[in-house]
């Protein structure tokens, strides 16, 4: 998807972020330019791995075929996908990313932990076109 938002794989797979050396704020999407913080004087962004579990925070089911530029097939019939939003308590932030295939908002709760792993967002011939997903602790691919 983009490079530097991810790292790693199986055990390994992180997300990737920064952390402001004046105020401590953690970003992802990565910040490679200047702190976020409004209310911070600037410091040196450092490149940190964000925690590999959180707690859904929120989480929906899209079900509609979205417009470009994502991806799809319109000739393959659409299927709805779940979005997770996980709180990642140490670096005080939240994270959107898609569920993992088969992971629906039946089987999610508030306060329910969930880890990042790796998925496909799209291939083709070609390539394969990795992202995170959000799945349940305890739950196998």
């Amino acid at each position: 998807m983009v490079a530097g938002w991810f790292a790693g794989d199986g055990k390994d797979f992180r997300l990737v972020g920064t952390r402001c050396s004046e105020c401590t704020s953690v970003f992802f999407p990565r910040e490679d330019t200047h702190c976020r913080n409004p209310g911070c004087t600037g410091g040196d962004l450092e490149e940190v791995a964000l925690s590999r579990r959180g707690r859904v925070w929120s989480f929906t089911d899209g079900r509609y075929r979205p417009p470009s530029p994502y991806v799809t097939n319109p000739e393959l019939p659409w299927e709805p996908y779940t979005l997770i939003a996980v709180e990642l308590a140490a670096e005080r932030l939240v994270v959107l990313g898609q569920a993992a295939p088969g992971v629906t908002v039946a089987d999610l709760t508030v306060g329910q932990e969930v880890e990042v792993v790796p998925g496909v967002l799209h291939e083709d011939a070609e390539t394969i076109w990795t992202t995170w997903q959000w799945r349940p602790t305890g739950v196998t691919a």
